[in-house]
């Protein structure tokens, strides 16, 4: 693959860290400020606190992908290094799928007593977002797997 190639989405997975970020540090407090005078705490704190650790395993799963990329770059892309860091972007994205699907009863109610079924359905849509991401990630583990089973066997016999 071409070096422009890998440095397009080295940026891109740069780019999508920014605004997360920016959503942890700012949009995150001021949200909990304006629910906290509509919701009790018992609702509002295990729907803020499993966004917050939801944040950890998505930040881990885009650098596993910006190493995946630099692989890419450094020809070694078909090394047990790109299947172990395919291996733990499928466990960040089942770790988020499972962290918000703890959040979605809270977000039930909240969405609920707002008459907001939007809110309980962004909630689905980032379950199965992630969970389709794992799934993806695992196909890709397997077939890369396989690829360097080949191509081990292959330099065994020539």
């Amino acid at each position: 693959m071409e070096r422009g190639t890998t440095l397009f989405l080295k940026a891109t997975v740069c780019l999508i860290a920014i605004p997360i970020l920016a959503l942890c540090i700012f949009w995150l407090p001021w949200i909990a400020k304006e629910a906290a005078e509509h919701y009790p705490a018992y609702m509002l704190y295990p729907v803020l606190i499993g966004m917050y650790a939801a944040a950890i395993p998505f930040f881990f799963a885009l650098y596993q992908s910006f190493r995946l990329l630099s692989y890419i770059d450094n020809n070694i892309a078909f090394s047990e290094l790109s299947v172990r860091a395919l291996k733990n972007i499928k466990y960040c994205a089942i770790t988020i799928s499972i962290l918000y699907g703890a959040c979605l009863p809270f977000l039930f109610v909240m969405a609920q007593e707002d008459d907001a079924p939007g809110l309980a359905a962004l909630g689905l849509v980032i379950i199965f977002a992630s969970f389709v991401i794992a799934i993806f990630a695992a196909v890709l583990q397997k077939l890369l797997k396989n690829a360097i089973d080949i191509k081990s066997e292959n330099d065994l016999t020539v």
